[in-house]
């Protein structure tokens, strides 16, 4: 068994290859190691997979068809796990062509690959909560109208979701998008806010709290984000599931996240317990492209893969900010 991952040095994709390669399974990962935020992280993950057997990665860029190609070429690939994204709400502002390239080229990329690739079982892809925009009846379901995004990043994760479903309908490929929600937890992303409070925090630095502190965020650690994904690529598309409104397509969407939003004040808190330190704050109004609340409703993916995420804010970031002190010797 086999299983492609892209994004294999990201945070969610590096845990999902852990996770796979503890169970026996082969990988084959990619991922383009770029700059958005410190590549010596990604390299720092990857460093974990030296000498291991059932690993082999390879640095390439999703926008290159023949690089994705090279990368399986001679390999019976039995699942795809696409995770790879230029990520981040408020980059999308700053630097557009980066998420044409690698959400909107790079996912069509993926679905020709999948498209051609012989004995495939099943293709999950991720997709975010940010697609639901700034919508305020919580919590957010599958079936509410995501078409009023509010940044260009949740632009492209909903292009994905529809291309998805061409690309089911038309060639019968089993697609699953996974609406993540706020994924934290040890080897995450600098550009995350439980990371930068912490290092902040810990540094008696000034941490900022966007719209004065009065927003909900699902937070979901990560070792649940992986046990829901792994759920999903073994199980792959379930048809008698929620499936895409009757139309047929072997395509479905769900949330994934903890289902139990947090008050940011609240997050705050608990950061400085943990660090021990109280936080200097600079409270500043809502930035473009963000929203008041996430909140996942999980009955479908509770119902069609018994998904149940465990971990509390509180357990989730002692573990964070445990990893983060023993990472940077503070």
């Amino acid at each position: 068994m086999t299983t492609l991952i892209t994004g294999a040095a990201g945070f969610i994709g590096f845990h999902t290859a852990k996770a796979l390669l503890a169970k026996g399974v082969e990988v084959v990962g990619i991922d383009n190691l770029n700059d958005y935020y410190d590549p010596a992280l990604k390299r720092a993950r990857l460093s974990h997979f030296d000498g291991e057997k059932g690993f082999a990665f390879h640095h390439a860029d999703l926008a290159d068809m023949q690089a994705l190609r090279d990368a399986v070429a001679g390999r019976k690939i039995d699942r795809i796990i696409h995770l790879a994204a230029q990520a981040g709400v408020r980059y999308s502002l700053q630097n557009p062509h980066a998420y044409v390239q690698s959400n909107l080229v790079g996912h069509v990329n993926m679905l020709e690959l999948a498209r051609h690739m012989g004995g495939l079982e099943h293709m999950a892809y991720a997709s975010s909560s940010s697609i639901y925009g700034g919508r305020t009846d919580l919590p957010f379901r599958e079936s509410d109208r995501a078409d009023t995004p509010v940044s260009l990043y949740a632009a492209t994760k909903k292009s994905n979701e529809l291309m998805s479903h061409t690309y089911a309908h038309l060639y019968g490929i089993p697609l699953t998008g996974l609406r993540f929600f706020t994924v934290y937890g040890p080897w995450g992303r600098p550009d995350m806010a439980y990371w930068s409070f912490t290092d902040r925090i810990l540094k008696g630095e000034t941490i900022e709290v966007f719209n004065h502190g009065d927003m909900l965020r699902d937070f979901t650690f990560i070792d649940d984000i992986v046990d829901g994904v792994l759920r999903i690529s073994e199980r792959g598309f379930v048809p008698a599931g929620q499936g895409e409104g009757g139309s047929g397509a072997p395509h479905a969407v769900y949330n994934i996240g903890n289902n139990h939003p947090e008050r940011l004040e609240d997050f705050v808190a608990i950061l400085e317990r943990l660090t021990g330190r109280k936080a200097n704050r600079r409270d500043l109004p809502m930035q473009p492209g963000d929203v008041p609340a996430t909140y996942a409703d999980i009955a479908a993916i509770r119902r069609d893969y018994g998904f149940e995420p465990t971990t509390s804010l509180e357990e989730g970031l002692r573990r964070f900010v445990t990893w983060y002190r023993q990472y940077f010797g503070v």
